[in-house]
C-alpha cells in the first residue's frame, strides 16, 4: 500500500523539494499550503494531491485532517515546515517587537502543535509513523553560546527561540509516543537559498530536504525524539 505524507508549507522552498523527493519514492506527498492558488499549482507541478492548510488557523487545519481521513483514511507521515521570520533592521533582542515574536511563534510553534494534534488520530492508525519537524541549527543553545562559533552573531530572538521551542516540542510528542512505532525528530536543514532569507543561503532547497526525506522514511531501528542535520546529531 502507497504511504501517504502531509508536508505544510509545501508549495516552494524546502517544503516542496520534500514533497519531490518523497514522490520520487512512491509517497503521496500531500502538499499543505496557505495561498491555495500557489499550493495547486505546486501540486499539479508535482502530481500530486494538494490540501489547503494554513498553520494558524485551526479550522483550516481541521478541514485538512477531515479531507485526508476521507481521501486516505490514514497518514503514514507529518513534516512540520511551515515556518517564517520577521526580519528587522535592528535584530537585537531588546529591540523585537513583543507583536513580532508572537506572529511568528503562531506558525513556528503553535501552528506545529495544531497540525500535530489535529493529524495524530491518523498517524496512529498508520503501522509506524513518522513525523518530522523542521528546526534550525538557530535554534541549539549549544551552538548560540559557542563564542567562537559561527552563531554567536546571529542573535535573532523571535525566530531563534521559536525553533528551540520546536526543538523541546520536538522531545515532549517523542515521549508521549515512546511506546509506540511512531518516531518524532527535529531536522535541521542547513543555511538554505529559500524566499525565507532571500535566496542568501550556501545550500539548495534540495539538499535542506535531504535530512527531512530521510527522518520521514526512518526504519524501526531509527532514533525518535534527535535533532538530526546531514552529518548527525546536533548540540540541543
Amino acid at each position: 500500500m502507497t504511504k501517504t505524507a502531509l508536508i505544510t508549507g509545501a508549495n516552494k522552498g524546502i517544503g516542496y523539494e520534500i514533497a519531490r523527493l518523497l514522490g520520487e519514492r512512491g509517497i503521496t506527498a500531500i502538499v499543505g499550503a496557505r495561498d491555495e492558488e500557489r499550493g495547486r499549482a505546486a501540486a499539479e507541478r508535482l502530481g500530486q494531491p494538494f490540501v489547503r492548510l494554513d498553520v494558524t488557523d485551526a479550522g483550516s487545519v481541521t478541514a485538512a485532517a477531515k479531507w485526508i481521513e476521507h481521501e486516505y483514511g490514514v497518514l503514514d507521515i507529518l513534516v512540520n515546515n511551515a515556518g517564517i521570520v520577521i526580519w528587522n533592521e535592528d535584530a537585537g533582542p531588546s529591540a523585537t517587537p513583543v507583536d513580532d515574536l508572537r506572529r511568528v511563534y503562531e506558525t513556528n510553534v503553535f501552528g506545529v502543535v495544531t497540525v500535530t494534534n489535529a493529524m495524530l488520530p491518523l498517524l496512529r492508525r498508520a503501522p509506524a509513523a513518522r513525523i518530522v519537524n523542521m528546526s534550525s541549527e538557530l535554534g541549539s543553545l549549544g551552538l548560540a553560546m559557542d563564542v567562537d562559533g559561527p552563531f554567536w552573531v546571529h542573535n535573532y530572538l523571535s525566530y531563534n527561540s521559536s525553533k528551540s521551542a520546536l526543538n523541546m516540542i520536538t522531545v515532549s510528542y517523542a515521549k508521549e509516543l515512546w511506546d509506540t512505532p511512531i518516531k518524532v525528530n527535529a531536522a535541521n536543514p542547513g543555511h538554505c537559498a529559500t524566499d525565507l532569507n532571500g535566496h542568501s543561503g550556501l545550500r539548495t532547497a534540495e539538499q535542506g530536504a535531504a535530512i527531512a526525506v530521510e527522518l520521514a522514511t526512518l526504519g524501526a531501528d531509527g532514533p525518535t525524539g534527535a535533532y538530526l542535520e546531514d552529518a548527525g546529531p546536533i548540540r540541543w
